[in-house]
């Protein structure tokens, strides 16, 4: 398969990509194939830099660059020569099967609505987190930051595309589906909570388990937290800046040293016609190699032909 890679997204780009890129392509089978996409003097001089043949890689010159703080569809509009443009491009006329980057998270999902376009009957796209268990587990928080605003119909959906996550490519057998709440009880929480419990109590789509608390985030209750975008974000740092406190007064063990956002590498973005994989902006090279390697896993699982077939399958037990 073709991955791309935007060399230029990121903070610590060029040098974390290009880095990224080399472990990651030691570690691919030989009939993949990494496609670099960012200006390509640059790329030939860290390839160089570090002793490697540029050869085992393709180069796809892109002179621009989306900055992180730039406005998503102006940028994309203005830039069309950027790296994430250019990608893009790529993806939508199938010159590669997947796309990353750890830039602008905004202009990926923007991006990917406008180019490979929203399976039809999603409302919105999504992103996810995996958090580590107690029993050497994981489980999925859906959304992390890409709807703030979800409501409870959006939510019934990340449930329904956090299982198919789960299942395909974590291979989770019947995932177990969670709402984070403050409370267990089905009367607890906000309003968008109460109504989306009351749509996934009955659902036959996902195995619904009830509400999930917060102090049951990493004690295997569930295989997928589904919040909607704001919660989910507040949460995803928070877990972060306590695994960097922890790190950085050595009490850091086997267990929480699986907190590290670099074992995971990204995340792709769910309910696209495509394979799309969002990095952390401070990924270093070790999280881009890990980015690079989910894009293969999820484009393998065939994650967006499974989304529709679901889709289609929920639609039509409705209009019975």
């Amino acid at each position: 398969m073709r991955i791309g890679l935007d060399v230029m997204g990121g903070d610590f780009a060029p040098i974390a990509t290009i880095e990224g890129a080399i472990l990651a392509q030691k570690e691919l089978a030989p009939n993949d194939r990494i496609i670099l996409i960012g200006p390509s003097t640059t790329i030939n001089t860290l390839l160089q830099d570090r002793g490697v043949d540029a050869g085992v890689f393709d180069i796809v010159h892109a002179p621009d660059t989306i900055g992180m703080g730039e406005h998503p569809t102006k940028a994309l509009i203005k830039k069309p020569e950027s790296s994430i443009g250019i990608g893009f491009h790529l993806l939508k006329h199938k010159k590669i099967d997947a796309f990353a980057s750890a830039g602008n998270s905004g202009a990926m999902l923007v991006g990917s609505i406008f180019s490979v376009n929203t399976i039809q009957g999603i409302i919105r796209p999504c992103t996810s987190a995996i958090f580590p268990q107690e029993n050497g587990g994981v489980n999925i928080m859906i959304d992390i930051g890409t709807n703030p605003d979800a409501k409870p119909d959006m939510m019934y959906q990340f449930a329904v595309l956090g299982s198919i996550y789960a299942r395909y490519v974590h291979h989770i057998h019947n995932p177990r589906i969670g709402l984070l709440n403050i409370g267990e009880e089905e009367e607890k929480g906000n309003i968008n909570c109460q109504s989306a419990y009351h749509l996934m109590k009955e659902s036959k789509d996902f195995n619904f388990i009830g509400n999930i608390e917060g102090r049951d985030l990493f004690r295997n209750k569930a295989d997928v937290i589904v919040c909607d975008g704001y919660t989910g974000n507040i949460v995803l740092k928070t877990v972060e800046s306590v695994y960097r406190i922890m790190h950085k007064r050595d009490l850091v063990d086997d267990y929480f040293s699986r907190f590290n956002y670099e074992n995971y590498g990204g995340t792709p973005i769910l309910g696209i016609n495509g394979t799309v994989i969002m990095g952390h902006g401070i990924s270093n090279g070790l999280a881009i190699k890990n980015m690079i390697v989910l894009g293969k896993s999820v484009f393998q699982a065939r994650l967006s032909t499974k989304i529709k077939s679901a889709l289609l399958q929920i639609v039509g037990e409705k209009n019975i």
